[in-house]
């Protein structure tokens, strides 16, 4: 799929840049801080175009751009969905307004962004991104092209399939950690040749220097070649496949590519439920104290509320955020935290607490700049607000055929809750052998915690990591509690039994 909408992109009417240059100037008034915010309206066509790209006017041309660019008009033609807006972080920012849009949503969607981009620029998650991601996007896609033009789209579009299908298998937090620990001298024992017995006037002879080299040599090709690498387990899998695996220099390009766009939409997963918070946190605030009318009030209400709905059988992470940030704001004003606080077990004391500090505001920039949304949930979902918005643990019982509630302590919540974010919720996979048994073959292990892997995503990605490597796949995992081995030599899969 290749489609462009950069010749059919609209700039605002005077209306809108009037309403703009007004939300803009609230938004600074409160204290948000972001960088020049740029605003292009859009179709509904045009939308899902961009919205199938991932935000950006300009990618690479694959299937499943266009797959999602279906299901996107699809879905819209069907009125199951409406994209309100998109902004992409960068400096500077780009955001895009639906053009059937009524002016109180333009103002909101407004409102929203600068949110967005005031998070892009102060967030510690998204210190390490590329700020020029709209080039870089660009850029990737004329290297893909020039690749297609040369190898030919079959080669390069089958490539970037199995490239895609494994783009998860990055350190999210390898950006801020040195991982690779730095080469110690002196720490390897020095080679010793043993000579054959001789008097020392006839060393030369029997003990031959040429001869004596050689040995050396030899140990320390041996001590190379069985020198487990990597020293360290690696997280980052696609790391270790660029800097590794027998790739032409295209395909390692590539590679490169599309782990470099996986580290930049990293952050906004990291913080999806902060980011959507914050963000309607602002357009509410801006929205209801600064930019309403009498008229446009109703019409508010509706859309917002619609935003902020909670969603049978998943987390809205407009909502949680939203309440949290409010949550937030509200305990600090008031001094509801601290050791005097914990210690209350009063249930009236706690909820009329109010000693009138006035820190909320403070407390909240403070927050949006330092967490994700881990330590995020860790530090602020409270037992109080764990019951005053009624959260509770599901699960499906077999016998009556229907999921009912499975628990209501808070802590459980918020142990679900953790666990559900940690790693996105996906497994921790770690190279930690590329020269396995010695025959050149890679090992990858799970670290398992508590919940096995899917054998057909395990099975699956075996499959797509040996036309990069070239030679059979490992994964050892526990299953039932039990130690197991999965490889894929190329042809058939197979298995075996671990110590575990």
């Amino acid at each position: 799929m290749s489609l462009t909408v950069q010749s059919r992109r609209q700039s605002l009417t005077p209306e809108l840049t009037r309403l703009n240059r007004e939300i803009e100037e609230h938004a600074r008034e409160y204290g948000l801080d972001f960088y020049e915010t740029f605003f292009e309206i859009l179709d509904f066509e045009e939308m899902n175009m961009v919205a199938a790209y991932g935000g950006f006017p300009n990618r690479y041309p694959h299937w499943k751009f266009g797959m999602e660019y279906e299901r996107l008009n699809k879905s819209y033609a069907y009125g199951l969905h409406k994209i309100y807006e998109m902004v992409i972080n960068n400096d500077p920012c780009y955001a895009y307004l639906l053009e059937c849009n009524h002016l109180v949503d333009q103002k909101l969607v407004m409102a929203h962004v600068y949110g967005h981009c005031d998070f892009f620029k102060n967030n510690i998650w998204f210190s390490k991104t590329n700020r020029k991601m709209m080039d870089t996007m660009a850029n990737h896609a004329t290297k893909v092209r020039k690749y297609i033009d040369k190898y030919g789209l079959d080669a390069v579009e089958s490539f970037i399939d199995i490239c895609l299908s494994i783009d998860d298998l990055i350190d999210h937090h390898s950006v801020f950690i040195e991982r690779k620990a730095k080469p110690r001298e002196g720490t390897e024992e020095p080679i010793i040749i043993k000579k054959i017995a001789s008097s020392e006037y006839m060393d030369d002879f029997i003990n031959p220097k040429e001869f004596m080299d050689q040995q050396k040599q030899k140990l320390e090709e041996e001590r190379q070649r069985r020198r487990r690498f990597p020293e360290q387990p690696q997280k980052d899998i696609l790391l270790f496949l660029i800097e590794h695996g027998p790739l032409e220099n295209w395909q390692r390009d590539i590679l490169w590519m599309i782990r470099e766009e996986a580290y930049y939409f990293a952050p906004q997963a990291q913080t999806k439920i902060m980011n959507e918070g914050w963000a309607t946190y602002w357009h509410a605030k801006i929205m209801t104290e600064r930019a309403l009318n009498d008229a446009e009030v109703i019409d508010f209400a509706d859309h917002h509320s619609g935003t902020v709905a909670a969603h049978p059988g998943q987390i809205n992470p407009y909502r949680l955020g939203f309440e949290l940030w409010k949550d937030i704001e509200d305990r600090w004003n008031k001094g509801k935290f601290g050791k005097d606080y914990d210690e209350c077990d009063d249930y009236i004391s706690k909820r009329e607490w109010d000693i009138g500090l006035g820190l909320g505001r403070e407390k909240i920039f403070e927050t949006r700049r330092v967490h994700n949304d881990i330590t995020f949930i860790d530090a602020f979902f409270t037992e109080e607000f764990c019951h005053e918005h009624k959260f509770f643990t599901y699960h499906f019982n077999a016998e009556r055929g229907v999921y009912e509630i499975a628990d209501r302590n808070w802590k459980s919540v918020k142990h679900k809750l953790l666990f559900s974010l940690t790693n996105f919720g996906q497994p921790f996979i770690y190279v930690t052998d590329g020269n396995f048994e010695n025959r050149g073959e890679l090992l990858l292990e799970h670290r398992h915690e508590g919940i096995d892997l899917r054998i057909d995503y395990a099975k699956d990605t075996l499959r797509n990591l040996y036309p990069i490597w070239s030679r059979p796949v490992h994964l050892k995992t526990l299953v039932e509690g039990k130690g197991k081995m999965f490889t894929f030599d190329g042809e058939k899969h197979s298995e075996r039994k671990t110590d575990g």
